[in-house]
């Protein structure tokens, strides 16, 4: 038996003016809201509550340095020693649909647009809070163990790659993704259900780069589908149950299961350089298995969410034990990796390789650059030399084969471009090790690390252990692939940051942790060398917040274009708002809800809340006009199951109006569309 508690708060941030953290294109910036994005904590503590662990995952693009410092600032201040580097792993979903801006190296700053307080801020606090909800709940429960393959849900987006490991390795798997779903399921001890925990390896990419909507993609629908279940009666993001679906080695996974094709003839382009006869690589895309992005994330989503809900109720294999945990921070830049008794190799100061601007076939890069590429291209070097310098021979001689593009590691304006301190850590509860990761392990990297801490834990006297991978946690450092993927450079290899070694020194780093938690030595480890922090207050490119101005003769929250009378079900209702900058409301309340359905009710003229922004069904389109006039649609696309009656839709903003020359203030306004009838028709 064990202390548990399990708790969720929204952290979803601007919603507009603000770029999406995921496909690193600068021209993808939110204008509006499909689902809200939550924090999920859960907390396990020891019978007596000697020992904790606690595991977040939040609906976001990955975890940066700088967030996960924050974060832990705050509990010590709050907490004191009880959540500590060591047991506390926060991950990211890696959904690409969210507000970036919360990372202090240089080179996310790019395409984020800087560092930007109110995305971070919203990030951090969420986070918190769902770990204080987690804390406050804590009660005597049960945890028990489930896994399960999930078919029809990913393809691996660089199969050319993972053909260059071993054949004999190859043979020992029998696809080229790790389909297998591990799922934690928590009760207490009246038997009441409190949440789950499910790692499986897929990106959150159902939402390709066009997207201007902030969501949570596939995973973030799995868990809306699984609470909305069990909070009967709630709406969305309300109620006591807890569903994480979180990231594992998903490096080369993509959900987009059709595979990639030519845009402008339909050929397919599974080739090793993803490339088309004609349009080249920007034209290369793969499609998902729904006839839209929205249709695809339904797809995926739902699939993943049936599968875990089928382990939930068949799961009867209890965790026990003790809990422990290990953390080290580790120069990543400088590790001296022992691969034979008479093999020593090193790693790399980060860099990244041409073929990192080519992007992937879930989201293509700018330039037409091309996966695959072994040789520089002079073009590109010759910008390169003359911004950003050139890499040193040392740099160059170290990533080999690897073509340089930015040699980020020696690039410190105006500040690091790429972190050096590495987080790595594990948490074990009783026979279950969630090894966090500091970034995307492809599938073999992941079965490799997986396999050789097992062995660690087997041969220290720990045979039964179950060895979970935990993605995008603490820190962010791109991808990891295996030493013969790496040479033939594809996306994944070009952003594995530390060189061709980086896998190695992971298990190597990994394999020591596990050691020590298995013959209880984690005190003799050395911390290794503290992050920096650097000292940026707001430093950002996102235009300021002025004041909102409205057409004449409108005020805020008027109806534009209005409902119909009538609506059948799976119709999309539509109606249009003089609006205001989204990014108000954000600044105003960590929870504002921007609208909601409302159905009236047949006895009396009371109106109920049906559904809210973090519905699946609503949908929040903000547009930006001239001289500060802005709008705002709505849309509900209504579900098959929606009971006939009469409905209305309310919209809620602030505006920020403009008191003295340098004072603005900002005020809440409200709008109301007509009513209008759903029949079954």
């Amino acid at each position: 038996n064990y202390l548990l508690g399990v708790g969720r708060a929204d952290c979803t941030g601007p919603v507009a003016e603000i770029p999406l953290m995921g496909y690193a294109n600068p021209d993808q910036v939110g204008g509006g809201l499909l689902m809200r994005l939550y924090s999920r904590a859960f907390i396990v503590a020891d019978p007596d509550d000697s020992k904790r662990v606690v595991f977040v995952s939040a609906d976001i693009g990955m975890v940066s340095q700088r967030l996960r410092m924050e974060v832990l600032q705050k509990l010590k201040s709050k907490y004191g020693e009880l959540y500590q580097q060591d047991n506390v792993i926060l991950s990211g979903t890696h959904t690409h649909s969210g507000p970036a801006g919360y990372f202090q190296y240089t080179l996310f700053w790019i395409t984020s647009k800087g560092l930007i307080r109110p995305s971070l801020n919203a990030i951090v606090n969420g986070i918190v809070k769902s770990i204080d909800i987690a804390h406050q709940n804590m009660k005597r429960g049960r945890i028990f163990i489930n896994r399960g393959t999930v078919e029809n849900s990913q393809i691996n987006r660089s199969p050319f790659s993972y053909l260059e490991n071993p054949e004999s390795e190859r043979s020992r798997y029998s696809s080229n993704t790790d389909k297998e779903m591990v799922m934690l399921k928590m009760v207490d001890g009246n038997g009441q259900e409190l949440g789950l925990i499910s790692w499986f390896a897929v990106h959150p990419v159902s939402m390709n780069n066009t997207n201007r909507l902030v969501n949570s993609d596939n995973v973030g629908y799995a868990s809306y589908l699984f609470e909305q279940e069990k909070n009967k009666g709630m709406l969305p993001g309300e109620g006591p149950f807890v569903a994480a679906f979180a990231s594992s080695n998903l490096g080369d996974v993509s959900p987009n299961t059709k595979g990639p094709f030519c845009m402008n003839t339909g050929d397919s382009c599974d080739n090793p350089q993803s490339t088309c006869p004609m349009g080249g690589a920007t034209m290369c895309m793969a499609m998902g298995p729904g006839n839209d992005m929205f249709d695809s994330t339904r797809i995926i989503g739902q699939n993943i969410y049936l599968k875990a809900r089928e382990l939930y109720e068949k799961a009867s294999q209890e965790v026990t034990g003790p809990l422990s945990s290990a953390h080290q921070w580790v120069n990543m830049s400088d590790v001296s990796v022992e691969l034979n008794a008479t093999y020593t190799v090193k790693t790399c100061k980060p860099a990244l390789g041409h073929s990192f601007a080519a992007g992937t076939i879930d989201g293509v890069g700018a330039f037409n650059f091309t996966q695959g590429s072994v040789e520089g291209d002079p073009f590109w070097d010759g910008i390169r030399d003359q911004l950003l310098g050139e890499p040193s021979n040392e740099t160059k001689a170290c990533h080999k084969p690897k073509p340089i593009l930015f040699s980020t590691g020696e690039m410190t304006w105006p500040h690091p471009w790429h972190p050096d301190i590495v987080d790595v850590q594990i948490a074990a509860i009783g026979s279950l090790a969630i090894i966090a990761v500091p970034g995307e392990f492809t599938t073999m990297s992941g079965r490799r690390l997986r396999e050789a801490v097992k062995r660690e834990f087997d041969s220290h006297g720990k045979p039964t252990m179950d060895v979970v991978i935990a993605g995008l946690c603490n820190v962010y450092t791109h991808y990891i692939t295996t030493y013969e993927e790496y040479q033939i450079q594809r996306y994944e290899a070009a952003s594995t940051i530390y060189g061709p070694h980086t896998l190695s020194a992971y298990i190597q780093l990994y394999r020591g942790l596990a050691r020590a938690l298995a013959t209880n030595t984690v005190k003799d480890l050395p911390r290794g060398p503290e992050p920096p922090v650097f000292n940026i207050s707001n430093l950002t490119l996102v235009p300021p917040l002025t004041a909102d101005r409205v057409p004449v003769n409108k005020t805020f929250g008027d109806v534009l274009q209005d409902v119909r009378q009538q609506y059948r079900v799976r119709e999309v209702v539509e109606v249009t708002f003089v609006g205001a900058n989204p990014r108000n409301s954000a600044e105003n309340a960590t929870e504002h809800n921007f609208l909601t359905v409302e159905r009236r009710a047949n006895t009396s003229d009371s109106w109920h809340v049906v559904q809210n922004d973090a519905s699946w069904d609503t949908r929040f389109y903000w547009t930006k006009g001239l001289l500060g006039q802005s709008t705002v649609t709505i849309e509900w696309h209504i579900p098959h199951d929606t009971e006939p009656g009469i409905y209305r839709i309310q919209y809620f903003g602030h505006y920020k109006k403009r008191l003295l020359i340098n004072r603005l203030i900002t005020i809440p306004f409200e709008g109301i569309s007509s009513e209008f009838e759903i029949t079954d028709l």
